[in-house]
């Protein structure tokens, strides 16, 4: 008998040599997280981390598809947001964690977007020196981005993301169903980082956004699959390639990441500014700036800007956090992006572009061209 339309999941490897796993995208898949995760389990035993938005919506669910399976599950909720990724409420994790006295083959469960994935991730490659995780994102950018590749970690005041761990999950269920329930703020944010992935170097997809990016928005969820089906090959392929970032291959999925971390880190990582809002600023920002330097059309920076600012991304900085008086400043704005992890022997790093589907990696931008651009972004 054929499965119901209701219970069809696709699934998408990434291919890495002794740690493979899994991506099942599809409708329903927190109903079958201990059906699919079972045979996967060093034991059957699990701890759920999630955070207040998403525990009250998805936690019961998920708990009972373990406990139809046969495994123990205990659950541990830390306040929804960023906060959650400072050292502080690391900590709080941990010894929370330890207090359900668990073993080496407990494993992990992240339910929830970006910042309980990276939370729950890095939190599984320290505990007990190593435990496996699975990743359930709720979010479009989670499920698209930060779920998939093994990046885990938490912010410090010098910036974002600078204490971590590459270490990649057992598995990632991306129900499609929960981005029925996301506000259309968090959805816009998801959908900077699959933008993204066309402008990378997949210009055929970019073009598929334009025409049907307000679809995917809306709620069309043959659309909003493929999107995320097409997201997920572009990440798993270039993670396959160069998982630790050795290259500058996977670097290139930092496109607009440079500008994006110096505006988070100039809001303060609050919710005037979602990362995937910052991304996408960054990303017109990162387009503008290849103009400027003659490597790229202007017409394809043109192009970018016109597309993620008609499907309602903030482009432009004045349009951040709703506030016209933010007094935004250029050297500042450089400071932050001194402290990047990109940036190598005191040189800036940016993705840049020759066109869209044509990016690459830069150290030798010009800090008075960098300056002028932001001075004129400022001004806009």
């Amino acid at each position: 008998m054929s499965t119901p339309a209701s219970t069809k999941a696709s699934t998408i490897r990434v291919d890495l040599a002794g740690r493979g796993y899994d991506i099942a995208i599809g409708p329903g898949l927190i109903d079958r997280a201990g059906e699919l995760s079972r045979p996967l389990l060093a034991a059957p035993r699990v701890i759920v981390v999630s955070d207040q938005t998403v525990a009250p919506l998805y936690g019961a669910r998920l708990a009972a598809s373990f406990d139809k399976a046969g495994v123990r599950t205990t659950s541990i909720t830390v306040p929804a947001g960023e906060s959650s990724k400072e050292f502080g409420a690391f900590g709080r994790l941990m010894n929370e964690l330890l207090d359900r006295r668990p073993d080496r083959k407990t494993t992990l469960v992240a339910l929830g977007g970006g910042v309980v994935g990276d939370l729950a991730g890095f939190a599984a490659a320290v505990l007990l020196r190593g435990v496996d995780f699975i990743q359930v994102p709720t979010t479009l950018l989670a499920q698209v981005d930060s779920s998939v590749g093994g990046k885990t970690g938490i912010n410090t005041r010098h910036g974002k993301n600078l204490v971590g761990a590459f270490y990649q999950p057992r598995l990632v269920l991306a129900d499609t169903d929960v981005l029925d329930t996301l506000p259309k703020r968090e959805l816009l944010a998801g959908y900077a980082e699959v933008a993204k992935y066309g402008l990378i170097d997949m210009p055929e997809f970019f073009a598929w956004c334009e025409k049907n990016g307000a679809a995917v928005l809306s709620g069309d969820a043959a659309k909003r699959t493929y999107a995320i089906e097409q997201s997920c090959l572009a990440k798993a392929r270039i993670v396959a390639a160069d998982e630790r970032e050795t290259t500058d291959l996977r670097a290139l999925l930092n496109l607009g990441h440079t500008f994006g971390h110096a505006l988070e880190a100039e809001t303060g990582f609050g919710p005037d500014l979602l990362h995937g809002e910052a991304v996408g600023a960054g990303m017109a920002m990162a387009f503008d700036l290849s103009a400027r330097l003659g490597l790229c059309p202007a017409d394809d920076a043109l192009r970018v800007r016109r597309h993620l600012g008609a499907v309602g991304l903030p482009v432009r900085l004045r349009s951040i956090g709703g506030d016209n008086r933010r007094q935004w400043d250029a050297n500042r704005l450089i400071d932050h992006m001194r402290g990047d992890k990109k940036a190598e022997g005191g040189k800036l790093a940016f993705i840049l572009t020759r066109g869209i589907g044509k990016t690459f990696v830069s150290r030798e931008v010009d800090e008075r061209t960098l300056r002028g651009l932001l001075d004129d972004a400022i001004a806009a």
